[in-house]
């Protein structure tokens, strides 16, 4: 019996596995690979994977890799299932322990961001909010976490969490990571280069604690933890994985704990970007100032206004500012967008 098989019983991979029991509670199931690699399937969706005992980790980390927790966000979760398939296949040794989350599998199936609330708000103990109670993404970000806590209690040092997304709208720059805010901490060299290895140029930082997946884990985990936007939102097929390549080849480099690769000209250094203001729907009287088919990374001119209340109107600093994430079809309390300005550069 193929080992693939002893996981995912009749289907071909771990993401077919996955649609097919997106509703299903099922136990776990737990297998060996010939190379003595530990698989467990933890739940649906959720795969926890394990080098032997005596195996080197030469990098000495141990990775969360998540995706899908936006339903259509696709090509990050065919991403991971090729990396599943390969190391099943014995095309590479794996070096660190890895737990791999496809997030929102009733999502992924409806092809949808998601069904009642955006899981990516739910995290960091915001699935406990009282409008949440009884629906299923928050419960799904609930054991998330608590699988997460888990994995991190038995591989608490040199953590890293990378959270991968694609965009529901174009990008001025395709490829870019939010690093979420934990007080006094600095973006570590070699996660620089990590990203770059991965094609991602573009760093913003983010200015205060979140609900999403990669604050939880930065903040209560104390991983190294990073959102990662990938490109453009597409359905399943539809995707043109040689633009993930990079992605690809740098978690395939991270797993198989080959070392790191030193960037090179002109892709070298990292566009860093902070947040200058953060853009909430205050309600009825809310209006929002950026067409709907606005690029992320768009840029605004000193003095033009953004938004407006009954209260307040926002408009543009003393020198130029760029929207990411604009969303006017949020709920009153949620954010609208991001404004940001460039802070530096970090790499040689």
């Amino acid at each position: 019996m193929k080992t693939s098989d002893c996981l995912f019983d009749a289907h071909p991979d771990w993401l077919d596995h996955t649609l097919a029991n997106y509703a299903n509670s099922l136990p776990e199931g737990k297998t060996q690979l010939p190379d003595g690699t530990r698989a467990i399937h933890r739940a649906v969706g959720v795969l926890e994977l394990c080098p032997p005992a005596d195996r080197p980790n030469p990098n000495q980390e141990a990775l969360i890799v998540s995706a899908g927790v936006h339903g259509n966000e696709t090509a990050p979760i065919e991403v991971l299932n090729g990396l599943v398939t390969e190391l099943l296949n014995g095309q590479w040794t794996l070096a660190c322990p890895v737990l791999l989350i496809l997030g929102n599998p009733p999502a992924m199936v409806a092809g949808e961001r998601y069904i009642d609330a955006n899981m990516n708000r739910l995290f960091h103990g915001a699935h406990g909010k009282a409008e949440y109670h009884g629906l299923p993404e928050a419960a799904r970000a609930q054991f998330l976490e608590e699988a997460c806590r888990q994995f991190a209690a038995q591989h608490p040092h040199n953590l890293c969490h990378y959270d991968l997304h694609t965009a529901i709208r174009p990008s001025l720059r395709e490829k870019f990571a939010l690093y979420p805010f934990v007080a006094e901490r600095e973006v570590p060299r070699a996660q620089c280069d990590f990203l770059l290895e991965a094609g991602v140029e573009t760093l913003l930082l983010q200015h205060r604690e979140g609900t999403t997946f990669s604050s939880f884990s930065s903040s209560v985990l104390k991983a190294e933890s990073f959102t990662v936007e990938l490109g453009k939102v597409r359905p399943f097929g539809q995707n043109d994985l040689s633009r993930f390549t990079g992605i690809s080849t740098a978690l395939r480099r991270r797993m198989s704990g080959l070392p790191p690769v030193p960037p090179t000209p002109p892709h070298d250094h990292l566009a860093v970007f902070e947040v200058v203001h953060e853009i909430i729907n205050s309600g009825a009287s809310f209006r929002f100032h950026v067409p709907d088919d606005v690029a992320n990374f768009k840029e605004y001119a000193p003095g033009t206004l953004i938004w407006e209340d009954a209260e307040m109107k926002y408009r543009v600093g003393h020198s130029p500012e760029s929207i990411v994430f604009p969303n006017r079809n949020v709920p009153v309390g949620q954010r609208v967008g991001l404004l940001i300005r460039p802070q530096q550069s970090l790499g040689a």
